[in-house]
């Protein structure tokens, strides 16, 4: 009997230990697969009898079994990449990817637009996530679509004009200023105020010019405030505005009749300092040639979407042509009670099961949650070294256990033979 339960200890080692080869064997492989975790073969003993001989108590095994395998989740290291969508997780979490048919878990994050706008995995998989609305982030988690997605246009409320008007211009002597602007629906316009030289001034001892705003034919038409005076000191410094001190000056116009048509607009013309009462230093009357140095305004047009960021906290923003920027989704994260009780479902992915527990659903950087890190791959957290050494002590294991087998097996045929 105990021969006989010699061998059956030695099959044991062999299957148990040709099942972890197997563990090794997959470990190895995915070696440069993005996001894999690798595994570690977990065995316990086999215990079949109790011999009892007076006071002494025999337990007798019979070999070894191969409990199962125990998935390590500690982190891989990290790749660089250009794709701003290629996501890596910095600490606890997986990203939530949906087939149609429920979600899935993983920490692949190799991204990409699809032909429909939607931010899809390798596979096939949906991304999921939090999308902003206005500048709020929603609360119901779905897929992130970028289909159509575009920067809407913000008409133009304040410009500054960086000028210098020639103090010793001729009386009648024009300059012409071009103030680009955007209306409601992101149509660009080309304001021209053109300024004229008044001789004599109405006040001694300074300069003076007329400006008159207008818009192209058809672009709308600028109404009140679009006409008006400037007043320079000895200095060239500005004085007066419209007869009074230094002011801002509101100019109003109005696109009822424009192609396209659009609200009315009234446009700041920012003249004066934060104190209200004096030049911001932007329009000068030095005796020197008139010239434009800068137009700053606060509008923009209608942005097309021309690539995409992602921050540590996982918020997608698009950037768009009109060199804006705004926040479109935030790459939802999920955690469990036991990683470890995941399921295994191929291509990357895991399901919940009852082992591991529901999921939590979060974002990155709060709750115990890690970073998301854009344009970064994390790698295999498999370390080849370490499986060589554990595939050597695998080798020897079988090996040993093959050689209890031939051992017993000469032992019994020894046995055989003493009955001739």
């Amino acid at each position: 009997m105990s021969l006989i339960g010699a061998l059956f200890s030695g099959v044991s080692g062999l299957s148990s230990n040709s099942q972890a080869m197997n563990i090794i064997g997959d470990n190895i492989s995915n070696l440069n697969t993005v996001g894999f975790k690798g595994s570690k073969a977990v065995f316990g003993d086999l215990f079949t009898t109790i011999l009892a001989n007076g006071a002494v108590t025999s337990q007798l095994g019979r070999g070894t079994m191969l409990l199962g395998s125990l998935q390590s989740f500690s982190q891989g290291a990290f790749e660089s990449t250009t794709n701003a969508l290629d996501l890596g997780i910095d600490g606890s979490g997986f990203f939530i990817v949906n087939n149609g048919a429920g979600n899935f878990y993983t920490r692949a994050g190799q991204f990409r637009q699809n032909e429909d706008g939607l931010v899809e995995s390798i596979t096939g998989e949906i991304l999921q996530g939090f999308e902003f609305t206005a500048g709020v982030l929603g609360t119901t988690l779905g897929d992130i679509d970028l289909a159509g997605v575009q920067s809407a246009p913000v008409p133009t409320t304040e410009f500054t004009l960086g000028a210098n008007l020639d103090a010793a211009a001729l009386s009648g002597i024009t300059f012409n200023s071009p103030v680009s602007i955007f209306n409601s629906v992101g149509d660009e316009i080309v304001m021209n105020i053109q300024f004229t030289k008044v001789v004599p001034p109405t006040l001694a001892s300074t300069t003076e010019w007329d400006y008159v705003a207008s818009n192209p034919i058809g672009k709308g038409v600028v109404g009140a405030g679009g006409m008006g005076t400037l007043v320079f000191d000895t200095s060239g410094v500005l004085i007066g505005v419209n007869g009074g001190g230094v002011t801002d000056v509101t100019i109003n116009i109005d696109y009822s009749a424009a192609s396209p048509p659009a609200a009315s607009q009234a446009l700041i013309w920012d003249l004066a300092d934060l104190t209200g009462v004096a030049t911001n230093g932007r329009m000068t009357g030095f005796a020197a040639a008139s010239n434009t140095n800068s137009v700053v305004q606060d509008g923009f047009g209608t942005g097309v979407l021309t690539g995409l960021a992602v921050n540590f906290e996982g918020i997608i923003s698009g950037l768009f042509n009109n060199g804006q920027s705004e926040d479109l989704f935030q790459v939802a994260l999920a955690d469990f009670l036991s990683p470890t009780g995941l399921i295994r479902t191929g291509q990357n992915l895991f399901a919940e099961s009852g082992s591991s527990g529901q999921p939590v659903i979060g974002l990155a950087q709060t709750g115990g949650f890690g970073s998301v890190l854009g344009s970064t791959l994390e790698l295999s957290n498999v370390d080849l070294a370490q499986e060589f050494v554990t595939l050597i002590v695998t080798q020897q294991a079988f090996q040993a256990s093959a050689r209890i087998i031939t051992t017993t097996d000469d032992m019994l045929t020894e046995t055989v033979n003493l009955t001739r």
